[in-house]
């Protein structure tokens, strides 16, 4: 009875491990909607509110930021202003270039390389290289970056960060577009 018990207990716990080593896919949002154009939801005045996760769950850092928005073709601009809660400040600045196929990439001053996405449904993922600095040196750290358009003023964002495939820690945002 008891090892029947074990064999039931690990046949019900295998699926639910395994499925916690998948990593979603970008095609399952292809029917989702609303369908995400970046060009039109990042166009105008953004305001965002994050926080940034360690490895064990707690919140180091909460920010707010203010992005101004312009697309001109498939040539687009978000002027991004943080505001850290210790009083600190940054600004980054990507330059965005749409192509066929949702696919988009971009580059910014702290991105090393080029960050590289693709939009499906109400989903964009955003891969990039970000220089760091941390008390005094700069680490590169990857991002694994999430976007989910709710409607057309909120999209909710989830990254995660990482260096030589350790996970650092998450970032998640909500971005609230203003009205025009």
């Amino acid at each position: 009875m008891m090892q029947r018990r074990l064999l039931l207990s690990a046949a019900v716990a295998a699926p639910m491990v395994l499925s916690g080593c998948a990593s979603q896919s970008l095609d399952g949002y292809a029917n989702e909607k609303p369908v995400l154009d970046l060009a039109q939801y990042f166009n105008g005045k953004i305001d965002a509110h994050g926080i940034f996760q360690d490895r064990s769950g707690q919140i180091v850092k909460r920010f707010t930021v203010v992005m101004d928005c312009q697309w001109k073709g498939n040539e687009g601009v978000l002027d991004e202003a943080f505001t850290y809660s210790d009083g600190t400040t940054q600004r980054r600045i990507w330059r965005l270039t749409k192509h066929a196929d949702g696919r988009y990439t971009g580059v910014a001053d702290d991105v090393v390389g080029t960050a590289n996405g693709q939009t499906r449904g109400n989903a964009f993922r955003w891969n990039y290289t970000l220089a760091l600095p941390v008390d005094g040196k700069v680490y590169n750290v990857d991002l694994d970056d999430w976007m989910y358009l709710i409607d057309d003023r909120v999209m909710l964002n989830r990254a995660t960060m990482s260096k030589f495939g350790f996970r650092l820690g998450e970032i998640t945002l909500s971005f609230t577009k203003r009205a025009p």
